[in-house]
């Protein structure tokens, strides 16, 4: 699904990539998406900026670290797939899945604009401090060979960036190399689930998943000539979805007031039946990625023409 917001006729000189939050099975198609654009000859891997929210922080890092875009699905398609949902594996050993249930309900405040996003976002922060949770070591230990044996500081060589929320005061963070900060840690700390995974530890303060601001926090791309925004929860039905319309909506208006061409992506029905509702189930990776192969394979051509500027 592609939807296009053009200011002008200028060529472009500057190109982001936005990669949105969506759990593994959003890390799943975005690297299905992706890697079926590049193999039909649309690599939005090379993009001047990329800028990722909780799964799109994962598949971003990746990028950025220089993999190639074609064959970012593969890990994913060889991979064995969980007996049961992986949304267990997020909780305290032997514990029962996580009850997202409170985090339904503050997300949709945070979005819905009744309250300060800012105080629901601390209301989100105190929810995950108090949650029962594997370790921050096992947590940040799980992404497993992506930072393996890298230093503790290291970032990325390309121009990378990623977001989170402090779950303390509710501030919203863009890690980038000024920041100052490993890599490993900043793509946890906006992975980190509230209830489901623990916060990440960054210079004395706890993170939290940079999606309790925005799924996609696209407005952070400001300054480039052309954005791509893949938005893996765009597919979100009943007022859930219409509230991640809305901001991204806004986002998108941000940029085009800046000067920008905006394509937004987001995940057509097939992707929308590959993936299902719940985008923590891990069974339903390997679907996913092939659904997005796919799709990437059908909209590059309307993709193509933008991407070559």
């Amino acid at each position: 699904m592609l939807a296009k917001c053009k200011v002008g006729e200028t060529a472009m000189a500057s190109r982001a990539l936005v990669l949105g939050g969506g759990g593994p099975v959003g890390i799943a198609w975005e690297s299905g998406l992706l890697a079926g654009l590049a193999k039909a000859g649309v690599d939005l891997g090379q993009a001047d900026f990329i800028m990722g929210t909780s799964a799109g922080s994962f598949v971003g890092s990746r990028l950025a670290f220089g993999a190639e875009t074609a064959t970012l699905a593969d890990p994913i398609l060889a991979e064995r797939p969980p007996a049961e949902s992986g949304e267990r594996a997020g909780g305290a050993a032997g514990g029962p899945p996580a009850d997202r249930g409170p985090l339904m309900r503050l997300m949709g405040e945070a979005q819905g604009g009744a309250r300060d996003p800012a105080e629901v976002r601390r209301e989100i922060g105190a929810f995950a401090l108090a949650a029962q949770t594997m370790s921050e070591n096992d947590f940040i230990a799980s992404f497993g060979r992506t930072f393996a044996g890298l230093p503790t500081d290291v970032w990325p060589p390309r121009n990378y960036a990623c977001t989170a929320v402090d779950a303390e005061t509710g501030a919203f963070q863009l890690w980038t190399r000024e920041s100052g900060v490993g890599v490993g840690r900043a793509v946890a700390s906006s992975c980190s689930v509230p209830g489901i995974y623990p916060p990440v530890t960054i210079n004395g303060r706890r993170y939290i998943d940079g999606g309790m601001r925005s799924s996609t926090n696209a407005d952070m791309a400001t300054g480039h000539d052309l954005v791509v925004v893949i938005a893996v929860r765009l597919a979100a039905g009943g007022e859930v979805g219409a509230r991640i319309a809305a901001r991204l909506d806004g986002e998108v208006q941000a940029l085009k007031d800046g000067g920008a061409t905006v394509l937004v992506v987001g995940p057509h029905a097939a992707s929308q039946a590959a993936m299902g509702v719940n985008l923590m189930d891990f069974r339903k990776r390997a679907n996913a990625a092939r659904a997005g192969l796919v799709q990437g394979a059908a909209e590059a051509a309307e993709l193509a023409a933008a991407w070559a500027v």
